[in-house]
């Protein structure tokens, strides 16, 4: 009680010096509330939680610009990528928006994301649909007899399909909401699930800065099944009258990764043309422990840019770290905006990860 105290004198000073109003308290308290939620949970504090979740390619950050600046796009808004970080920021879209990003995976797979988002006026929202694909090359088939393969092959995909909808109840505050299906197979074996997110993302009086929090994939566990878990087994090799016996294998079944984001975004103009823009984020996720990320762009003239972040600070056993990027953007007619954006991402001991993207906006 006495925190929760605490917390209320805290954000009422906050909404006098910044002059939020009524509103922004609203905007503050449903951050609040996201944040209690996603702290409430109980974890084991000597473990890292790592490979306890089902559908871990729901981690793998989308969009080369928001992984060249360490994954700190919770806060950003008005891109196509904001229905994997954030539906809520995809509330400030404007027009007709499509954008795909291909990633070298680890482990020689590739990544794929595409999305469409469509600006919504007359309800003062914003539609979008996209698919994720992680696919693995085709492995040969290998037995205790026949160490050196069979001659056959499988391969294994994942992938979602994600519907969302974010609308402003105000011009300074939106909120967001995704449905997702989600699908691992490996060899016969598959697994589905249905999954939300669900975001809220709010512009500050104070010029440039938003904060935005998002919490991600919210479902039931995921546990596979397929022809080649049922197999004919003898339980009692001694008596010959019970033989032949049809069996199926379950699986355990392993929850979602959810993951909580909380961060902000802010953006100020430089002499000379220029533009920086600095992220930072903090993430609570179940399959791992806490972390923060920041990220940092330098913008000239609205056409080339540079960029550099680093993920996952704080978390215990990572990996992953330095990240880089640049990008160049067209605009056509004052309109329509073409951009490329490349990514490169240093994972220390699983090597390095390349990302390319390609984004269009035709308002």
């Amino acid at each position: 009680m006495k925190s929760a105290s605490l917390l209320r004198v805290a954000f009422c000073r906050f909404s006098h010096l910044c002059r939020v109003g009524r509103a922004g308290m609203v905007a503050v308290w449903v951050f609040l509330l996201m944040t209690q939620t996603a702290w409430a949970q109980e974890f084991v504090t000597n473990v890292s939680n790592k490979g306890t979740v089902a559908a871990a390619f729901l981690e793998i950050g989308v969009g080369a610009r928001a992984v060249s600046m360490g994954g700190t796009y919770v806060a950003e808004s008005g891109r196509m990528d904001m229905i994997y970080w954030n539906p809520a920021g995809l509330a400030h879209l404007e027009g007709l928006g499509v954008s795909f990003s291909h990633t070298e995976w680890l482990a020689e797979t590739n990544h794929e994301f595409f999305t469409l988002a469509k600006e919504l006026p007359f309800i003062r929202s914003v539609a979008a649909a996209s698919i994720v694909v992680l696919s693995v090359p085709a492995q040969p088939i290998r037995t205790v007899l026949m160490p050196e393969g069979t001659g056959e092959t499988y391969n294994a995909q994942d992938y979602a399909v994600s519907f969302s909808v974010a609308t402003k109840l105000i011009d300074e505050f939106s909120v967001g909401l995704t449905t997702k299906y989600i699908n691992q197979r490996i060899w016969t074996e598959s697994a589905g699930q249905l999954a939300l997110d669900v975001g809220v993302h709010y512009k500050t009086p104070l010029p440039g800065l938003s904060l935005g929090a998002s919490i991600s994939n919210f479902g039931p566990d995921m546990q596979l099944s397929g022809k080649n878990l049922t197999n004919i087994v003898d339980p009692d090799v001694v008596n010959r009258g019970i033989e032949n016996i049809p069996v199926e294998y379950k699986t355990d079944g392993f929850p979602l990764p959810q993951i909580f984001r909380f961060g902000t975004s802010y953006t100020r103009p430089l002499p000379g043309r220029g533009q920086v823009v600095a992220m930072a984020s903090l993430m609570h996720p179940t399959g791992s422990t806490e972390s923060m990320s920041v990220g940092l762009e330098y913008g000239f003239n609205n056409l080339v840019f540079f960029r550099a972040g680093y993920q996952n600070l704080f978390e215990r056993d990572a990996i992953s770290s330095l990240t880089l990027g640049a990008g160049l953007q067209y605009v056509l007619r004052r309109r329509h905006t073409f951009a490329f954006d490349y990514a490169y991402a240093d994972w220390t001991i699983l090597q390095k990860v390349h990302r390319l993207s390609l984004s269009m906006l035709f308002k």
